[in-house]
């Protein structure tokens, strides 16, 4: 490899394979971060921008499948499953779930190795680092911590108005339509309700926009959606 190593980071609670997949990660040229709870892996996630993150699901303080879906929420860093979870739903689940492949236990290095080589390439056709804060123009908003500020000043959001923005960031710059906005905020049974959307749109432009009725950042493309305006 040139160039840094693409760091790993590893999450398993049972040291015996944490050290396996430490030795065989280190030994074809990766740079090995390790947590064995998911609160730890969360951190780590945020602080370290991994390349690729490998996932237990037996974890002591909370399911791996929990932890996949917080990280889902700010981050697209390529996941693999390790689990002894073999059953085929459990698969379907995860993958549904945002990871991206699924490795059951007993496994060979050399079949993780391969895995990973496919996470990588993957993760090198996304443009630009993953990263948890989003920033444009005066307002900030901080997708691991939920955490949003305007011009320095934080501001307090419901769980809704917090979702539909965290959302618009993930996507800043782009056209969301109205229905793909309600399926990610509300549900797939909310595709159709657009008043709800115009309601909590209005709240949330009332807490960022210095002139809610001429916005700076949440832009509505007529008829289709809303887009948040992504500045230098």
């Amino acid at each position: 490899m040139s160039g840094d190593p693409p760091t790993i980071l590893v999450v398993e609670d049972d040291p015996g394979m944490r050290r396996f997949l430490r030795v065989t990660l280190v030994r074809a040229g990766y740079r090995v971060v390790e947590a064995d709870r998911g609160g730890s892996a969360l951190d780590a996630a945020a602080t370290e921008i991994p390349d690729v993150v490998v996932l237990d699901l037996g974890l002591p303080d909370r399911d791996g499948m929990d932890v996949l879906k917080e990280l889902r929420t700010w981050s697209g860093v390529p996941v693999i499953i390790l689990s002894a979870r073999d059953r085929e739903g459990d698969k379907v689940n995860a993958l549904d779930a945002g990871a991206d492949d699924y490795l059951s236990k007993p496994f060979s290095a050399q079949e993780l190795l391969a895995r990973m080589r496919v996470a990588l390439r993957h993760a090198s056709r996304v443009e630009g680092p993953d990263q948890p804060v989003f920033r444009t123009g005066g307002l900030e908003v901080d997708l691991y911590r939920r955490q949003v500020w305007v011009d320095g000043r934080e501001v307090h959001l419901t769980p809704k108005e917090y979702g539909l923005l965290a959302e618009l960031a993930q996507h800043a710059g782009k056209v969301l339509t109205h229905r793909q906005l309600l399926n990610a905020v509300w549900g797939p049974d909310y595709g159709y309700e657009a008043h709800y959307l115009r309601v909590f749109m209005a709240q949330l432009r009332r807490k960022i926009e210095t002139d809610p009725a001429n916005p700076r950042y949440l832009r509505t493309e007529s008829g289709v959606g809303y887009r948040l305006a992504a500045e230098p």
